[in-house]
């Protein structure tokens, strides 16, 4: 394998399925183990090692990358309150994804103590009927608002995520203006990408590619309005977008300086896809992926350290050269700064180089 082919990248997101246990069946879920598979989890001993793995890699960048303790539901983990401490011994910042349901109010006040930077809560609607459809069980609305709630009581950061669908776009507007009233610090709008359970949901369920792109306009006008910090992901167009209408990416919550905890003090990524070049993911049982979303092995920290597989892959040197995208993203003149989804790319034809099949844009060779 060539050595140093990534010599020059930062690793700056490392998500980590802590667990595959969750108490939710959502629709959409990237996921496709169930609770069951749990018994393949990283022991408390082995996840302390991809700690340690990440922050031996972090001591080789300009800064630390920041670990986002993710799933399954990573509340359904036992030891992650010790993992959590663990992350702050060896210098890495932490933040927690969660779906909020499991949040009490002795939980909120081990989240405080803990130190978590930031708490990603999953809203996929702005009312019950809708965002409990999605997560396939009643009373899971409640349940996540009363979690927010209680964070927001112990004065812990948190953003709403949300996951769009033809099912819940329509509230776009109202999930906005219930992430401000709430107090969120930003809101993360996920364009969701067909993997996992993700790839059951009914075609009339998945957003058309000029669906996507109107709703992406949607987004920058409410981003444009400064209320509150606004980030898409999964869906790297949203940056041609902004291009296009002549807004100034450098002070909008689209590029990663702003949305990351503990990231605010380096120099943004201005590419749209991040998967295998700021960010990695990090299976249950310690394999590593670009993304979550693209199932595409690159290792295993069980077998070679992090930092190996993030420097020596063959498939992550690939998806860095924007000059080897196909189709029309290779001769789109935004590539460098969108590079299209490769997952999405990945699961619409098996090539992650391929095309983003969910873009409408046509490149121009004037633009």
């Amino acid at each position: 394998m060539k050595k140093n082919m990534g010599a020059n990248q930062i690793l700056r997101l490392l998500f980590w399925e802590t667990t595959t246990k969750c108490n939710l069946a959502c629709a959409h879920c990237r996921r496709l183990e169930t609770s069951e598979t749990a018994v393949t989890d990283l022991s408390t001993n082995q996840a302390k090692n991809l700690l340690t793995q990440l922050a031996d890699l972090g001591r080789k960048q300009p800064q630390m990358p920041v670990l986002v303790f993710s799933g399954g539901e990573p509340l359904c983990r036992e030891d992650l309150f010790e993992l959590v401490e663990q992350t702050h011994k060896v210098g890495i910042t932490s933040a927690l994804a969660t779906n909020g349901t499991l949040i009490d109010s002795n939980i909120a006040k081990q989240i405080k103590k803990s130190g978590i930077s930031r708490v990603a809560v999953s809203l996929d609607g702005a009312t019950a009927d809708v965002h409990d459809n999605l997560r396939q069980l009643d009373g899971a609305f409640e349940k996540a608002i009363n979690g927010i709630k209680l964070l927001s009581k112990e004065k812990i950061p948190f953003q709403i995520n949300v996951t769009l669908t033809k099912h819940n776009a329509g509230q776009l507007k109202e999930i906005y203006e219930l992430a401000k009233s709430l107090g969120a610090v930003a809101l993360h709008i996920f364009m969701l990408v067909p993997v996992g359970c993700g790839q059951t949901l009914a075609e009339e369920d998945i957003l058309s590619a000029q669906q996507y792109e109107q709703k992406l306009i949607e987004i920058s006008a409410l981003e444009n309005l400064g209320e509150l910090q606004v980030k898409v992901t999964c869906g790297p167009h949203y940056q041609r977008v902004l291009k296009q209408k002549g807004l100034n990416l450098h002070n909008h919550g689209s590029n990663a300086r702003n949305s990351v905890p503990g990231a605010h003090k380096h120099k943004q990524i201005s590419r749209g896809c991040l998967a295998g070049i700021g960010v990695l993911f990090v299976a249950h049982q310690g394999d590593v992926f670009p993304c979550g979303y693209l199932p595409v092995k690159c290792g295993n920290i069980l077998e070679e350290k992090l930092s190996e597989i993030w420097y020596n892959s063959v498939d992550l040197a690939r998806m860095r050269d924007s000059d080897a995208l196909e189709g029309k993203c290779g001769i789109c003149n935004y590539r460098q700064l969108c590079g299209g989804c490769r997952a999405r790319a990945y699961a619409a034809t098996g090539n992650y180089m391929a095309q983003e099949p969910f873009c409408v844009y046509i490149p121009d060779e004037n633009d």
